[in-house]
């Protein structure tokens, strides 16, 4: 177990006592600062670093510090899929976690006293979620918590939803039966090169110093990370462009499959990949993420060749097609614009657009 740490000014000194008790019990710190006393610290700023930690996996839990656990909790539940509660008590941890299934414990550092963190963590730790109607209340919370990105665990991994007003309205032409191949391929394009700003966010960044023509500043750069793009043929290559776009010292590597149209399982044709595969993050594009074999076999040719970090880039996806990747390649996210329905008796996304790849290449 993992839990990310975070604390402002006034958090500081009850840290140590949360650290010493975590260490006592063998459990992974991901300590996210403040590392020393400074008043202008605000408890935002750990709150969003813990939080961003949950969402992106690098933590299973969070704990915060700030003068009373309530300014920094409030903060926290700002990102998707936080549960913070502050806590003053043992019962009080108990209770949050078997009825809110609270992820973030926060904690007071002018009402908490240090000989009193290792009661509360423990009632938090050691106390299931006791589901049922709790459940159905959490879900209705999360209901209304989608934003810009709605990330949700779905078939066992990380699914990422875009709901940007642009991507979705543009989702909504591109299903249009009377929408053209011309239109099609643009707005596909679109799609994908919208999905970029977030599907490469993570990418680690280094300091750079340049000269500007006032003076000289400190920018960010990325830290020379290696990008693979491999569309699945034929659909995937109807977003390589939009990537490319942004990212144009990306390699493009390509699978090819077909599905075969009994048995809707994937049978390879072609692959050639980028010789130093093994060494990039790898964005695997397929438009429609159906039954979920093409996709999945692709990332396991990939493996079979040394790839290691592989995420999936759709523009829909069903809910059988996610399982089964996510079965197959359960430390892989999936980015997608939209999650449908379910697959009709023909293995198609309903209501979907069609074959993707017919619509691209006006091939029926």
């Amino acid at each position: 177990m993992k839990i990310a740490l975070g604390c402002d000014h006034a958090g500081y000194v009850l840290k140590d006592a949360v650290i010493n008790f975590l260490k006592s019990k063998e459990i992974e710190v991901l300590d996210l600062g403040a590392y020393q006393y400074n008043s202008d610290d605000d408890y935002p700023n750990p709150a969003f670093k813990v939080g961003g930690a949950i969402l992106d996996e690098e933590a299973d839990l969070g704990i915060l510090i700030c003068g009373t656990g309530y300014g920094i909790s409030i903060a926290a539940n700002k990102i998707h899929g936080v549960r913070a509660v502050p806590c003053s008590s043992p019962q009080a941890a108990k209770m949050a976690k078997a009825h809110n299934n609270m992820n973030v414990l926060a904690l007071g550092g002018n009402i908490t006293k240090p000989e009193e963190v290792p009661d509360i963590i423990e009632a938090w730790l050691s106390t299931p979620f006791e589901g049922g109607r709790h459940l159905r209340r959490i879900n209705k919370i999360a209901q209304v918590e989608k934003s810009t990105l709605n990330v949700m665990q779905q078939g066992g991994g990380r699914v990422v939803i875009f709901n940007h007003p642009l991507i979705q309205h543009k989702v909504g032409i591109i299903r249009d039966v009377n929408t053209s191949v011309k239109q099609f391929r643009e707005l596909l394009q679109e799609i994908a090169g919208l999905m970029v700003y977030d599907i490469t966010r993570n990418l680690p960044l280094v300091d750079a110093e340049v000269q500007t023509p006032i003076e000289k500043a400190t920018v960010k750069r990325i830290e020379g990370k290696k990008l693979a793009i491999v569309p699945v043929l034929r659909a995937g290559l109807g977003m390589v462009d939009g990537l490319l776009q942004l990212v144009p010292n990306a390699k493009v590597g390509h699978i090819g499959l077909y599905r075969d149209p009994d048995t809707l399982e994937p049978v390879e044709y072609y692959c050639k990949l980028p010789f130093d595969i093994e060494e990039r993050e790898i964005f695997v594009l397929d438009p429609m993420l159906a039954t979920g074999g093409s996709a999945s076999a692709a990332m396991t040719l990939i493996k079979k060749r040394g790839g290691r970090k592989i995420s999936l880039v759709c523009l829909i996806a069903a809910p059988e097609g996610i399982e089964r990747v996510h079965k197959d390649h359960p430390d892989a996210s999936i980015f997608i614009a939209a999650l449908d329905s379910h697959l009709n008796s023909h293995g198609y996304i309903v209501p979907g657009l069609g074959d993707a790849g017919d619509r691209i290449f006006g091939t029926k």
